[in-house]
């Protein structure tokens, strides 16, 4: 998995009924755009050190 400050995490709820947890990702942490990322949740005003699992997905920003 590949991100850049700015792209997009969207990870798939695990409950039915529930809408996916979409942030933003403020800083990688990793080498390369790799994990682990510093990410700002739509839901939270903090921050959280991910590491993504199989059910996320990176959007990426248009540069």
């Amino acid at each position: 998995m590949y991100a850049s400050e700015g792209d997009s995490l969207v990870v798939a709820s695990r409950r039915v009924g529930r809408a996916a947890r979409i942030g933003r990702i403020v800083e990688v942490l990793g080498t390369k755009g790799n994990p682990p990322y510093r990410v700002l949740w739509s839901d939270d005003p903090l921050t959280h050190i991910v590491v993504p699992g199989s059910d996320a997905i990176i959007h990426r920003t248009c540069d």
